[in-house]
């Protein structure tokens, strides 16, 4: 993929890629059925995205997709962190 299209988002987001790409590649294998592996999914997009998550929105969040267990992506968990 082209470094300087990574470069030029990083800048202008202040995300680094390689942590995006690593998280991505860990939400491949995840069970989202397991509440320890939702929580730190949510905690480290939370890193990632320099967003804090409030406890009550975090269960809110494990409580949705424990329920549903479905693979989720980043969009998806940085979208309900978002709404808060």
């Amino acid at each position: 993929m082209d470094n300087h299209l990574f470069k030029n988002i990083e800048k202008k987001t202040g995300v680094n890629m390689k942590d995006i790409f690593d998280l991505a590649n860990s939400l491949q294998s995840a069970n989202f059925k397991d509440e320890n592996t939702v929580r730190n999914v949510i905690k480290r997009v939370s890193q990632i995205a320099n967003k804090p998550v409030p406890k009550d929105m975090e269960d809110k969040i494990v409580k949705s997709i424990v329920a549903d267990g479905k693979q989720l992506d980043f969009n998806t968990i940085a979208k309900m962190i978002n709404k808060k």
